[in-house]
């Protein structure tokens, strides 16, 4: 179980904090939720506190295994099925942002950089949509985790993002 304060993940929105923990009556039912802040997008959301692990919500990760994520983000190759089905590259997408998984995320980041290189830089609407929701979800993990302000969060992304482009030009 959570803690007010706790610095969480909740895949699909984002790093956020909780706020409370509060017994609401929803459809008659009496339950506890957890109120979480997601600040990067101003938004409030209510989960049922038995529900945190269905969604993947799981808290913040160490400085340690951020830096090791961003680290080796040019490392690993990209499955071709990303450049060659556009269909199954929105599902496989879609599954690693719902895992909440770090690692994940920074392979769609990683993914479709590379596709959009390959491109010269256009990605259709699924694909950039999906590049910066990753984006967002990870500069979000990073200003709690490291203490950094969204700008920053996002600078520090770009950087490693170039730096990727660098390599693989």
């Amino acid at each position: 179980m959570f803690h007010v304060g706790d610095k969480i993940l909740y895949p699909m929105y984002g790093a956020g904090i909780i706020e409370a923990i509060e017994e609401k009556e929803v459809l008659g039912q009496s339950q506890l939720y957890y109120i979480l802040n997601i600040p990067h997008i101003n938004m409030k959301v209510m989960v049922p506190t038995q529900k945190t692990s269905n969604l993947n919500i799981r808290e913040v990760v160490e400085p340690e295994t951020i830096d090791g994520a961003l680290r080796d983000f040019n490392t690993g190759n990209t499955d071709p099925v990303i450049y060659d089905n556009k269909r199954s590259c929105n599902e496989i997408n879609k599954e690693r942002i719902k895992s909440g998984d770090i690692f994940k995320i920074t392979e769609i980041i990683r993914d479709l950089t590379r596709k959009s290189k390959r491109n010269k830089n256009k990605l259709g609407m699924d694909d950039a949509n999906m590049l910066n929701t990753a984006r967002q979800i990870l500069a979000s993990e990073v200003v709690q985790v490291k203490g950094i302000t969204q700008e920053q969060a996002v600078n520090l992304l770009n950087k490693v993002i170039s730096t990727q482009e660098a390599i693989n030009a």
